[in-house]
């Protein structure tokens, strides 16, 4: 199937996550922040990138905006616990595919999973 990036600073969620996408066929990379997230895709690459917006050293739209300059195509979904218009507004506009909301359910990830890696 797919390698995607997993990038959230809550450990549990990012665990599910792994695990959840794995038990559909996906192999799975992860990491706690956007510091994490650029060196692992510069090292290994990845069809698609999950991201939390909202985390400690870089965040989510910090690395968006440093993904997206250097690799034009990426693919990335964002997601949030934070009910702010302005995260997942600003992640769309910065490159972010989709969005999310926390808490989502697997078959809504999953849909938006499916929908990326075939478009």
């Amino acid at each position: 199937m797919a390698t995607i990036l997993v990038l959230d600073d809550e450990t549990p969620l990012r665990t599910l996550l792994r695990r959840y996408l794995e038990s559909i066929g996906h192999t799975i990379m992860d990491g706690a922040n956007g510091r994490d997230g650029l060196a692992l895709y510069r090292q290994h690459g990845a069809d698609l990138v999950i991201t939390d917006i909202y985390m400690p050293e870089m965040s989510g739209l910090d690395f968006i905006i440093e993904l997206t300059r250097e690799f034009l195509n990426v693919k990335v979904i964002a997601i949030s616990g934070v009910r702010s218009e302005q995260g997942l507004d600003h992640a769309k506009l910065l490159g972010a595919r989709q969005t999310l909301w926390k808490p989502f359910t697997m078959e809504s990830l999953r849909q938006a999973v499916d929908y990326e890696l075939a478009h």
